[in-house]
């Protein structure tokens, strides 16, 4: 189960979340809002090597297998 980062775009909160899927919906603790996905910081793929070119929607790549 990933740790991902959310933001909501209501209150702007940022906080991060333990998940069973990358696509479940997740509302912000704060305000309820559902949160959209962050993607900032550093990308690792699922070996722990650095990704060069990781967009962050994982539905889309096949990069980190």
């Amino acid at each position: 189960m990933p740790v991902l980062q959310y933001r909501c775009p209501s209150c702007g909160k940022e906080f991060e979340e333990l998940v069973k899927k990358y696509d479940e919906k997740v509302t912000c603790p704060d305000c309820g809002t559902a949160a959209e996905r962050s993607y900032s910081g550093k990308m690792f793929s699922a070996t722990g090597a650095q990704v060069k070119k990781c967009s962050g929607h994982c539905s889309t790549c096949g990069g980190c297998h």
